[in-house]
């Protein structure tokens, strides 16, 4: 009978005062509008987790005291913990987000529904087996907090109550009761020590019904799976097991899966047959690394392809892998995608003509950048104008004088001598410091040969003979040229050959060839092309021998032969169909997507290489994702203006099967591989370059070193010994999921590294940063200053090379630079290509660079503090070598007739084009 008077008199008192609870709520609520000038309602409907007010759980404890003394475990010994949160609200700067804050208010203020927290120790609780819990937390003061038209951290103050033997928290719990989602950055926690225990978040927080299980979020305090303190373990193997998901339904916006598809989602055969495409990966023909599954519904015409999305709907990728909501970046998202759906298809009304298909000369080429910017201009005013192009048009960037971010400068190549790009110096120049820097080789052997199957391709035996190029080699003869290390091919036979007959069976399609191009290396240190020849294969199911013509420079360097010039062009059009599908997006994009899968399906956010690697990963799956639907899709900007057409993709594809191996992606790896170095202990880098003026090799090297060290030190900090990488299940599975899963097409090749060691780690692990970061730096923000002139870097060929005394050399004669630009890419072409690789070049305001971290706290490990820190002292030295690198005069190749120094390796820039920064992600 006491008990229950007890129970009655308790909730009686409960209800009292919650009740006076609200009506204080009430009353702080209507100052609280008059002071913000915010006028809201005041009445209070039904409260939701009552228990959660700290009010009433304070005054439910007293009276528990009060009335059962000091034997309760709501009577121990307590102690509090003082905490931060910091946060940032759903932004009010994109169109359908007006008033996502005003209805979260009201779900706090008058429905009761809350954010709440809750700790979780380290210390296991025997009752449950699993970490301890701390009270439920209410954030309070959601309604007061301010709200701003751009996104901007806020603060709120907490405290949680737990018993004195609760231990440290390694993890916190949250629930989000509001209907909106918020961006969670950051908890932090004083101890009652004064000690200081962070946890860097950085999510997205939807409501909790949108999720299986409280998100949750562990310190900055990493460990090895064995040493995973008791408490935290399930929590660690539940929260890998939520992001794996079961590979079933379709994605949403709000879900946190991370698993792999193939790359069936390019064509769109539902909306027209021709742009079906093949499937491309778990197929023999067309193997490919995986990339995010996104779960939709198949095409009807084809149920093997993914259905695409419509308009400028957002694939679907975890929503903490979108670029960031700050108003640079949230611009340069949709910069993309509002180009490549409005202002591109405009550009092409403007040369919809046919007498204006091709440029008629190089005045009127360059005159297009004024052409071009006036056009955007006079389309901004445009009444008829939609939103997104009216974003495109209307935003800026963040530099001082606050420029259109399209504003369409005169490329680097031609600012201060439009000619140079022609001059032979300048061309075989680009091939050492130029967009595409990695496909050069030591020739060994004259001619080159193929390896190609004779059977299939036609015989293979190069027109090129020692006559064509002797009289070029400063009195050497082809054998010592080759013994003295001074021959030096780009040959793209092998890669082309294959698909050439395609390339070049449409009507009105492109027209090109296979090239091989032989370089010789001076007594002056400069580079030059010495021969180039360009070949067909044979016709389809012919016995007939492939075309092959050599092409030689003049022997007057003042003459020009626009034979010649037109051979470089078809060079140049090989060159950068290669740059574009291979070194840069399957290289880099495509081939790490999988590892950033894996990493979150397998290393816990509490293993040591999870925040060691995260920020090499960021932004990536979302320019990808964008990448699929506007650029690499059916009829997307690479499919029109490249030379492979319908089949760029595809041949990405091919050269994947045949070249790709994780290993020889490594930087001194590769220049071994194409001999461009030797093996050397007694070097700095352990080889030593055959061409020591080779400027993105040799930045390259010192960035490469600089990462390895910073690896290497951070790894000891963890990894005492060889037998704990062996030990390490999460580390393991990781990598095994990459290699089978991921890359499952290429599972037996031999560029796989076993991980076994330490070093074997620290070879892995530099070669994922490396390609991450500066390869993809380098392919990638020198776009606009060398792809910004068309035919420096014409994506396309139109024409083959006419035979003497034809109808078309005398038209070559009597106009050379008409005929020579009719060769290349078209007006529409060459203008799409130019707006989309501005955009490309561009770095954002918040771009974070190789030795920075964005996130402060994400690591407690003071001796890892201290191996950044010197990593960022020396990347910083780095950027001085650079500088001083470009302005030493003898060293020929850093600067070329051109005058572009190379600064693609340089490590930090300012936003925007600047054509130098390396990021430590694929970010663009």
């Amino acid at each position: 009978m006491m008990n229950m008077r007890f129970v009655h008199r308790l909730r009686k008192t409960w209800r009292s005062n919650v009740q006076k609870s609200l009506k204080t709520s009430r009353v702080t609520a209507t100052a609280r509008s008059k002071l913000h000038g915010k006028p809201r309602k005041t009445s209070v409907g039904p409260i939701q987790s009552v228990s959660t007010n700290p009010f009433s759980f304070k005054i439910l404890k007293e009276l528990a005291s009060k009335f059962f003394g000091h034997n309760t475990v709501q009577d121990r010994e307590s102690v509090q913990i003082n905490a931060t949160i910091i946060l940032e609200k759903k932004s009010f700067l994109k169109l359908l987000d007006i008033g996502a804050d005003l209805v979260d208010d009201v779900d706090d203020v008058l429905a009761g529904r809350r954010v709440t927290l809750q700790l979780i120790s380290a210390e296991v609780d025997p009752e449950t087996d699993t970490g301890k819990v701390s009270n439920k937390v209410v954030l309070n003061d959601w309604y007061g907090s301010r709200d701003e038209i751009e996104q901007s951290d806020i603060k709120y103050k907490l405290q949680f109550e737990v018993d004195r033997e609760f231990g440290l928290p390694g993890a916190f719990l949250v629930q989000n009761q509001h209907h909106n989602e918020f961006y969670l950055k950051t908890l932090i926690l004083e101890m009652p020590d004064q000690s200081i225990i962070q946890f860097p978040c950085n999510s997205w927080i939807y409501n909790m019904y949108k999720y299986s299980g409280d998100r949750v979020f562990f310190s900055n305090k990493v460990y090895l799976p064995d040493d995973t303190p008791v408490g935290l373990w399930k929590l660690r193997e539940q929260e890998l097991m939520m992001l794996r998901g079961d590979g079933k339904g379709e994605r949403q916006e709000w879900d946190r899966i991370y698993d792999y598809d193939t790359y069936n989602d390019l064509g769109n055969p539902d909306h027209d047959k021709s742009l079906l495409r093949p499937v491309l990966g778990k197929s023999e023909e067309f193997p490919y690394p995986r990339r995010c599954r996104t779960g939709r519904a198949p095409c009807v015409t084809d149920p093997l392809s993914e259905s695409p999305v419509s308009g400028l709907a957002d694939i679907y990728i975890p929503r903490d892998e979108r670029f960031s909501a700050t108003k640079s970046m949230g611009f340069l998202a949709d910069t993309v995608k509002a180009a490549a759906h409005n202002l591109l298809p405009a550009l092409e009304s403007l040369f919809e003509q046919p007498a204006s298909t091709d440029f008629g000369s190089f005045r009127e080429l360059k005159e297009l950048y004024d052409e071009i910017r006036d056009f955007v201009k006079q389309k901004g005013k445009n009444k008829s104008t939609t939103a997104a192009e009216q974003k495109l048009f209307d935003l800026r960037t963040q530099d001082e004088a606050g420029q259109d971010i399209l504003e369409f400068p005169i490329p680097q190549v031609i600012c201060e001598d439009e000619n140079a790009w022609m001059r032979d110096e300048e061309f075989a120049r680009q091939m050492l410091a130029g967009l595409n820097p990695m496909v050069i080789e030591r020739l060994e052997v004259f001619p080159p040969k193929s390896k190609l199957n004779p059977g299939i391709y036609g015989t293979h035996t190069s027109a090129l003979t020692a006559s064509h190029i002797k009289g070029q080699l400063e009195g050497l003869t082809v054998e010592q040229a080759l013994e003295n290390k001074k021959l030096f091919t780009v040959d793209y036979y092998d890669i082309y050959i294959p698909s050439l007959n395609k390339i070049n069976s449409e009507h009105k399609g492109p027209k090109s060839y296979a090239s091989r191009t032989i370089f010789f290396y001076t007594k002056e240190n400069i580079l030059k092309p010495v021969a180039i020849e360009l070949c067909l294969p044979p016709p389809p199911n012919t016995i007939e021998p492939g075309y092959k013509r050599v092409f030689v420079p003049p022997l007057s360097g003042n003459t020009k032969d626009w034979l010649w010039e037109l051979a470089k062009a078809h060079v140049r059009t090989n060159h950068v169909n290669y740059h574009q599908l291979i070194s840069h997006w399957l290289e880099t994009h495509a081939t790490v997507e999988p590892f950033i899968i894996a990493t979150h399906r397998q290393l816990s956010a509490i293993h040591p290489l999870n925040p060691f690697l995260l920020p090499h990963f960021k932004n990536t799956m979302s320019i990808n994702s964008q990448a699929r639907k506007a650029l690499i899709s059916a009829n997307g900007i690479i499919e029109k203006c490249f030379l492979p057409r319908n089949h760029s993709i595809e041949t990405s594809a091919a050269i994947y099967k045949e070249y790709w191996h994780f290993d020889e992606l490594s930087l001194p790896k590769d220049l071994l591989k194409r001999k461009m170095a030797l093996p050397d202990a007694t070097s700095k880098y352990q080889l030593k370059l055959i061409i020591e003026d080779y400027p993105y090799a040799h930045d390259g090297l010192e960035i490469w070193n600089t990462l390895r060290e910073w690896v290497h030190d951070y790894i000891h900090i963890y990894y005492k010994d060889d037998a704990t990488i062996k030990l390490d299940s999460e580390l393991q599975t990781w990598w095994n999921e990459i290699r089978t899963v991921g890359h499952g097409d290429k599972k037996h090749d031999i560029g796989w590294i076993k991980l076994e060691t330490r070093e074997n780690l620290e070879d892995i692990l530099t070669t994922i940063i490396w390609i991450s970061s500066a390869h993809h730096a380098a392919v990638n923000f020198g776009q606009y200053a060398y792809a910004g002139y068309m035919p420096n870097s014409p994506t396309c060929a139109q024409r083959f090379i006419p035979d003497y005394d034809s109808v078309e050399h005398f038209q070559i004669v009597e106009n050379p630079e008409k005929y020579f630009l009719s060769t290349l890419s078209t007006k529409v072409q060459a203008t799409t290509v130019m707006t989309t690789v501005e955009i490309l070049s561009t770095h954002s305001t918040e771009e974070e660079y190789l030795g920075e971290r964005a996130i402060k706290c994400w690591t407690d490990n003071q001796e890892v503090i201290a191996a950044f820190d010197k990593f960022s002292s020396k990347v910083k030295d780095i950027e001085k070598l650079i500088t001083n690198r470009n302005e030493n005069p003898e060293l020929k190749h850093r600067r070329g007739p051109a005058n572009v120094p190379y600064t693609l390796l340089h490590p930090s820039s300012p936003p925007g084009v600047t054509g130098k920064g390396v990021p430590n992600s694929i970010s663009i």
